[in-house]
């Protein structure tokens, strides 16, 4: 059974998420992602000339003693204040462009949270998904992508029965793409939620209090996944991260 957080433990992951958040080339901190095709040309923010090549990032014309990088994703270049990463979505290649002194970053002050309460953290039965069985994953852009289905789990939130569908790894953790009634009022329009693994019985510990705000909340150029109908809460989850913070 999942151990309720102490103080220390809760103040320890507050300044962790603030530090991976708020950093120079944190996840506040991206100001573009341009989707390349084959023609190498300018991009906005960007120093040379980018294009797509085999699923990977080209980039030519750089300034400085390394000008010319190819990035397989994840892969990222530094160059001056900027970092230059590479992503690849569905075969898609994309350049991000992390710059310390975006207003996104720049104006953020902190993370605004509902207070802990660990009476959020609700037992649950995992049901695992059906072999050869998928779901569709829609993003914040339209983009949908269809993923393999790792199961749902059952559990009563604010006294409704709740089934929130979860993806991710049985052999490392699950996370639920979640709304609810605090939604577009008192928290931002969507949060992610990691989760345990469940016990070989299916028994899961769902804690809310670990709900955090998507890359999406610190910056319009990510493509974050959105909630499945059934994980939109009609009750008010007063849990977690709620909104970012800004001067």
């Amino acid at each position: 059974m999942t151990q309720p957080a102490t103080l220390s433990d809760v103040a320890a992951q507050t300044a962790a998420r603030w530090a991976a958040v708020s950093a120079p080339h944190g996840t506040a901190a991206l100001r573009h992602t341009h989707w390349l095709d084959a023609e190498a040309r300018a991009y906005d923010g960007a120093p040379g000339r980018w294009h797509g090549e085999d699923g990977r990032v080209v980039g030519t014309g750089l300034p400085g003693a390394v000008s010319a990088v190819t990035l397989s994703a994840g892969e990222h270049v530094d160059v001056g204040a900027l970092r230059l990463k590479a992503i690849n979505r569905g075969g898609a290649p994309a350049l991000r462009v992390f710059d310390p002194e975006t207003p996104g970053r720049t104006s953020l002050r902190g993370i605004l949270s509902f207070p802990h309460d660990d009476a959020w953290a609700i037992r649950g039965v995992f049901r695992p998904a059906a072999e050869g069985q998928s779901i569709v994953i829609e993003s914040v852009d339209g983009y949908e992508r269809e993923e393999p289905a790792v199961g749902t789990i059952a559990l009563e939130v604010g006294g409704e029965p709740v089934e929130l569908t979860v993806w991710g790894d049985l052999d490392d953790e699950l996370e639920a793409v979640i709304a609810d009634g605090t939604s577009n009022v008192d928290a931002y329009r969507f949060r992610f939620l990691p989760i345990e693994l469940p016990a070989p019985d299916g028994s899961v510990t769902v804690d809310f209090n670990r709900a955090y705000l998507p890359p999406c909340a610190f910056s319009d150029h990510y493509v974050c996944p959105l909630p499945p109908l059934n994980n939109r809460l009609a009750v008010r989850v007063e849990a977690g991260e709620r909104i970012a913070d800004r001067a």
